[in-house]
């Protein structure tokens, strides 16, 4: 599974890819995460408010640190 953290390096946008990486670590998924701080590679996704995630290509949150269940939904769906 390959997720994408879109943001210029706020703290939200940090938290959220500490809080992915660790819900995965935890359910035991294998994720490519990543890490998208580029102006312009973000709106190339439409993305307008960060942090914004990115799961194999399709921008699945945006604005806000997304809820540890939101998170645990994204992983089950694989």
């Amino acid at each position: 599974m390959d997720i994408k953290v879109l943001g210029t390096g706020c703290a939200n946008c940090k938290n959220t890819l500490a809080l992915i990486d660790q819900v995965a670590r935890a359910r035991g998924v294998d994720v490519t995460l990543s890490k998208v701080e580029e102006l312009r590679d973000i709106m190339a996704y439409g993305v307008m408010r960060t942090p914004g995630v990115v799961i194999n290509g399709k921008v699945v949150h945006t604005g806000g640190v997304p809820s540890r269940d939101k998170i645990e939904q994204w992983l089950a769906a694989v």
